[in-house]
């Protein structure tokens, strides 16, 4: 017989194996870097085997993982990015991304972490608000807050560009 907590050894490998892209994704936007955003992704995985014990099931077990991989993420993004990743390219975004990069990257932290969540994750608010510990509407308001700041900046963008 699986006991409870041994059971988790098996959702956490599915969550690893369906969703490390995903993971990965978002941790790269957070960081920078692809080799931060992987190394972000697996100690949030094993911080999360580590501490699977404490896992209450008042979230998703997703939910619960998502919150541990932003905050390594985070954790992740105050070291400098490697010279290396300048020399991969791995700075570099497609010129849309790199317009919007600066412009997401002041957003307020969670707002930012919401827009990841949502588009480059394809998280619905529901599990947005577990793993940001918010509730839903909460997210709906943050996202509208992000998206308007967002267009007003790019408008701003324009009309300097314009002049």
């Amino acid at each position: 017989m699986i006991r409870g907590r041994d059971r988790l050894l098996g959702e956490f490998e599915a969550l690893y194996v369906e969703s490390f892209a995903s993971y990965v994704r978002v941790a790269r936007a957070i960081t920078g870097d692809r080799e931060q955003a992987v190394e972000a992704v697996q100690e949030g995985f094993a911080r999360a085997m580590a501490a699977r014990a404490s896992f209450r099931g008042a979230s998703p077990l997703g939910a619960w993982v998502w919150r541990i991989i932003l905050n390594e993420a985070r954790n992740q993004s105050r070291r400098p990015l490697s010279d290396a990743a300048y020399e991969r390219g791995e700075a570099e975004l497609p010129a849309r991304a790199a317009e919007l990069a600066p412009l997401i990257s002041a957003l307020p932290e969670r707002q930012r972490h919401a827009i990841f969540l949502r588009y480059y994750a394809d998280l619905d608010y529901r599990t947005i608000a577990a793993v940001l510990d918010i509730e839903v509407g909460t997210v709906s308001a943050t996202l509208a807050a992000a998206h308007q700041r967002l267009r007003t900046a790019l408008r701003e963008q324009e009309v300097t560009a314009n002049d």
